[in-house]
């Protein structure tokens, strides 16, 4: 409940206690934990982070059963979540693909700049 959230929030302002904070409030991660996931190269992230969609050369791995048209949450190698995007082709399409786009950006949740930027003006 709420009252338990500000009951942490209090132990950790007084007593420095995380503990009860840790247990209430989740990473963003586990939000989409239930979306097919693509993971994407370290060069590619700059780019998604600026609003471009994902080109085949920029997946590295992804979830096997994503059909065109599905939410997939887009991760780095790291498990850091980039941004959730709509799936324009389905896994084993985007698994053979060697260029095009495959996933729409959506909506874009990591700060620009985060990785480094490898991508053209």
């Amino acid at each position: 409940t709420l009252q338990d959230l500000v009951d942490a929030y209090f132990f950790w302002k007084e007593d420095g206690e995380e503990k009860f904070l840790r247990e209430m409030i989740k990473p963003v991660e586990f939000a989409v934990s239930g979306l097919p996931k693509v993971y994407i190269r370290d060069t590619a992230v700059d780019a998604i982070c600026h609003g471009a969609s994902l080109t085949a050369p920029g997946v590295v791995k992804l979830s096997p059963k994503i059909k065109e048209g599905d939410v997939v949450a887009i991760f780095t190698l790291k498990g850091e979540l980039v941004a959730l995007g709509k799936s324009l082709k389905s896994s084993k399409e985007i698994f053979e693909a060697r260029r095009g786009l495959m996933i729409r950006n959506w909506k874009v949740l990591m700060e620009p700049g985060t990785y480094p930027r490898f991508w053209g003006t």
